[in-house]
């Protein structure tokens, strides 16, 4: 175990009445890296996200987020920790009725009271740089596309400069060449912002683009952790069967690295 880990899970365990959602999940997640943990639909990868912000509890186990076992502290601990975290949502969950700034400004009004209109203006303007929409502020939220929407939520996430930053499904429904660029983007900003990115992806391909290291559940439990290479290299039957429907894979043991098939 990582005593400098931002996130730290001890065998974790949730059911909802006699589904087993998370079955003793215990991994830390490494400062200032992008980890991805990946799995089938419906295996706990939402699930366990929801228990790092602390919006579920485990029902046993321990989920320490900056030192904080978010299970058993009290509320004012909790959102002391949410204000070192950022996130983004899969749908985005933009305010339509609010402009593109407007919807960036928002967490900085809500956790940020002591900086001024200007000041706040300016943390926007700079973020829609990083995320490449400059300009963008009065942009109603209803005309942005999805690749815009995505960016603005991204934006929004790291608007406050957090320490971690939780991603979900950050390239769902987005056509290739968009998620392409937004995986580029998420890579850009974990070596820019120094921080520690997690995202939850079913998006193999933008696994290896982006991830340094790989968490893979299956029916609840932890079957592969390590490096990109660790888990791609892996000699689990199901990681291989997962990862095979769109990598080539190198043998167990080997020095190659995963790839993408050649088409045609």
């Amino acid at each position: 175990m990582d005593d400098e880990a931002p996130v730290r899970l001890v065998d974790v365990r949730k059911r909802f009445g006699d589904l087993v959602v998370l079955d003793g999940v215990s991994f830390d997640i490494p400062r200032g890296a992008t980890t991805a943990i990946i799995g089938p639909s419906g295996t706990g990868k939402s699930v366990l996200l929801k228990h790092i912000v602390g919006l579920i509890q485990p029902d046993a186990g321990q989920v320490v987020v900056f030192g904080t076992d978010m299970a058993h502290a009290g509320e004012r601990s909790v959102y002391a920790v949410r204000k070192r975290l950022g996130m983004l949502f899969q749908d985005g969950a933009l305010f339509d009725s609010l402009s593109a700034g407007e919807n960036i400004e928002f967490p900085l009004r809500q956790h940020h009271p002591e900086l001024s209109a200007a000041e706040r203006r300016d943390r926007v303007d700079e973020v829609l740089q990083m995320v490449e929409l400059p300009g963008l502020y009065d942009r109603p939220t209803p005309a942005l596309s999805g690749g815009q929407r995505k960016r603005v939520g991204l934006a929004r996430a790291i608007v406050t400069r957090p320490e971690l930053v939780l991603f979900d499904e950050p390239n769902s429904g987005l056509d290739p060449m968009t998620s392409d660029a937004i995986d580029a983007l998420i890579g850009h900003l974990k070596e820019t912002l120094g921080v520690t990115f997690v995202v939850i992806t079913h998006d193999i391909v933008g696994t290896i683009n982006v991830a340094d290291h790989i968490a893979m559940l299956y029916q609840g439990k932890l079957v592969a952790w390590g490096t990109r290479d660790e888990v791609t290299r892996a000699d689990h039957p199901i990681v291989r069967r997962f990862l095979g429907r769109n990598l080539v894979l190198p043998e167990p043991g080997s020095d190659d690295p995963a790839r993408l098939p050649k088409i045609g």
